[in-house]
């Protein structure tokens, strides 16, 4: 059994100024068909848009509002909102609130940072 609690997971500071969790990922134990972090988006921040093309995702706000976008559809999201990324889809959220949002990351397979792509797919 593998136990990660959130206060000893390692904190990964992102560019856009958010810290994210890794709880149960490829860089917590063998699991590669699905994996889980939390991110803490401050005020005003946005993840950068990107894209995956081997992922699925989900977003699950637990905390805060924001704006997500997926694809060109956008929506307001808040807590208890979960959002499905579809694979090749380009995303982003934008913290647009006045508190931190605290969201749930689960992806499948299990996340790997050669899959994270900026921008929008090509082709």
């Amino acid at each position: 059994m593998i136990v990660i609690n959130r206060e000893q997971a390692q904190v990964i500071n992102t560019p856009h100024g958010s810290e994210i969790r890794p709880l149960i990922d490829r860089t917590t134990s063998k699991i590669e068909r699905c994996s889980l972090a939390e991110e803490v988006l401050p005020v005003g921040a946005a993840v950068g848009r990107h894209h995956h093309l081997e992922t699925e995702e989900v977003y699950y706000i637990l905390e805060g509002r924001g704006r997500m976008t997926v694809g060109s559809e956008v929506r307001e999201v808040s807590a208890g909102d979960a959002v499905f990324i579809p694979l090749k889809m380009a995303h982003t959220l934008e913290n647009t609130g006045d508190e931190p949002i605290r969201l749930l990351l689960v992806c499948g397979p299990a996340y790997s940072y050669e899959d994270h792509l900026a921008g929008e797919p090509v082709g």
